[in-house]
């Protein structure tokens, strides 16, 4: 039914309770819409999120993309959900029905379904918010180089904690990744004005005040020993299509959303 997903990373409510050992998961997708149906589809997809999607690990956000290859195609997101609730999700009446006829006929098939996982040590959340604007940083990592990877966020943790104390962002990472794609770490920043962005290329600086004096360049080389390339992608989120709100719980290490 859903051959129209391709990728999505982003699922900004943590709903597991930290004694569950279990990792969580999210179910995510991109939607090429006809362009001769755009009017369709919005309505489509905001009633069938609003009627079965609008709580819980099952609720869901809708973004558009405003740059690159992919501008102006729609991401759905689901979860996070822990694997072991896959086999037991509802199925509710009528919904693969109303999916295929108000929301799959004004779209353009291709694609597939992506998983992505949640790295609560890693990211960071430091107080409450509305979900506005996204950025995306996405990187290619080299085989095998996963654990080196994440194992240098926690440098990148370090200077956020000190020098961004406020500034809200995931990690996450692709659980079954395609060599193709090269979407194998995700970096998710959240910001309201778009004046924020400007202030991204000081981040150099800000690690050498925390690690000293050239620890940037060589931070650089470790990096590029890692991972091959890089691609970001800017979203923004719409509401009106969702079936849950954008509001975000802030916690020290993990997040929640109503």
């Amino acid at each position: 039914m859903r051959a129209i997903f391709y990728w999505i990373l982003l699922a900004p409510f943590l709903v597991i309770s930290q004694s569950n050992s279990e990792y969580t998961v999210i179910e995510n997708g991109m939607m090429t819409v006809n362009p001769k149906y755009i009017a369709e589809f919005e309505a489509g997809v905001a009633a069938h999120n609003n009627k079965y999607h609008t709580d819980g690990m099952y609720g869901s956000r809708i973004y558009q993309i405003n740059n690159g290859a992919n501008i102006g195609k729609y991401l759905w997101v689901m979860g996070p959900i822990p694997w072991s609730a896959f086999d037991d999700r509802p199925q509710q009446e009528g919904h693969d029905e109303d999916w295929n006829k108000n929301i799959e006929p004004y779209t353009i098939a291709g694609g597939d379904q992506i998983y992505w996982r949640f790295y609560p040590d890693l990211s960071n959340f430091p107080k409450d918010f509305n979900i506005k604007n996204v950025m995306v940083d996405m990187y290619d990592i080299k085989r095998f180089k996963q654990a080196e990877v994440l194992e240098l966020m926690k440098k990148i943790k370090r200077v956020m904690k000190e020098k961004y104390p406020e500034n809200s962002y995931g990690i996450y990472t692709n659980e079954f990744p395609n060599f193709k794609e090269g979407k194998d770490l995700a970096i998710v920043s959240f910001y309201q004005n778009s004046g924020w962005l400007s202030k991204v290329g000081e981040f150099p600086k800000k690690y050498e005040e925390v690690f000293g004096k050239g620890s940037f360049d060589k931070f650089l080389k470790e990096w590029g020993e890692l991972t091959i390339g890089k691609q970001t992608e800017l979203w923004t989120f719409r509401e009106d299509l969702s079936g849950i709100s954008g509001e975000i719980k802030g916690t020290s290490t993990r997040y929640q959303g109503k």
